[in-house]
């Protein structure tokens, strides 16, 4: 199928647009408000255009047996304190959205429950992105609609008859979906990039890519298939604690992503043959008519 363009602030994304770069701080700024913002000034340093946090209300989204379990952490001896200790609260948010104001960068966020979407409605972000593991929530789907705004879907741990009904509950208008795959680092060999044309081929919608492997060698060969968004996780050192640092990119690795993205978008082309000024004096010397 055709696909459409979504406008998220002022960029348009789609096919024959800039790919949409979005670099997921997620919960790598474990909890700290300084350490996020670090995090923003290296997205915006390496060229993304968008940075993207996880919101979640704690006692909704876990039970209590789950926020219970033993686990240590920076923050205590259970599950429960790790939770909690990596959401960020309101008066973080209106930090982090005046930073990212004054970086002049989009911020949006995955909002787990209902709760979260009113909680980031507030900040008038430009978009939603819906996470793989709510593709399955329809009234998280359907909240996420009301507030009408674009939405990014992911698909990870996905089946495609339960792709298509998160398409038929959200529908297909002012929408992206993103093809990706849950394991962090995910093994090149269960990526299956090519999911990135069979969804073109069914969805009329913008395609793009959520990446959790190590390299960058694989995002770029999706920028080559046509996702228009890639977002791939940031970090300062992939060695830091965290359960999301060994599958993110750090900002040297993503600033050579960026640049290459770009280096593709200026080789595609547009697919009609030409004859280049720079390729006439070679025309001339070598050609024999």
């Amino acid at each position: 199928m055709e696909e459409t363009t979504v406008r998220i602030g002022d960029r348009l994304v789609g096919p024959g647009q800039r790919t949409f770069v979005v670099a997921e701080i997620g919960i790598n700024h474990n909890g700290d408000l300084s350490l996020a913002k670090a995090l923003v000034d290296a997205a915006k340093d390496v060229g993304a255009d968008a940075v993207k946090f996880q919101k979640r209300s704690v006692d909704v989204v876990y039970t209590p047996e789950e926020l219970a379990r033993p686990r240590e952490n920076p923050f205590g001896p259970t599950n429960g304190d790790l939770k909690w200790g990596l959401e960020f609260e309101f008066e973080e948010y209106v930090e982090i959205d005046r930073y990212c104001k004054e970086k002049e960068i989009f911020w949006f966020v995955s909002c787990w429950d209902p709760a979260s979407v009113d909680f980031i409605d507030r900040f008038d972000v430009p978009c939603y992105k819906i996470a793989s593991a709510s593709l399955t929530n329809d009234n998280l789907l359907r909240y996420h609609r009301t507030k009408n705004k674009p939405i990014i879907l992911s698909t990870g741990m996905s089946t495609m008859e339960e792709i298509r009904h998160a398409v038929e509950v959200l529908g297909i208008e002012n929408f992206i979906l993103l093809h990706c795959t849950s394991t962090y680092p995910s093994k090149p060999e269960e990526l299956n990039l090519r999911m990135i044309h069979t969804l073109m081929e069914e969805f009329d919608c913008p395609i793009g890519y959520s990446g959790h492997e190590v390299g960058l060698a694989t995002t770029l060969t999706a920028v080559t298939l046509g996702a228009c968004v890639v977002e791939r996780h940031i970090t300062l050192d992939r060695s830091m604690w965290g359960s999301d640092q060994a599958a993110s990119v750090e900002p040297q690795g993503f600033k050579r992503l960026v640049k290459d993205i770009r280096l593709i978008e200026a080789a595609l082309g547009d697919g009609i043959k030409r004859v280049y000024e720079s390729e006439i004096p070679v025309l001339t010397k070598l050609r024999r008519f």
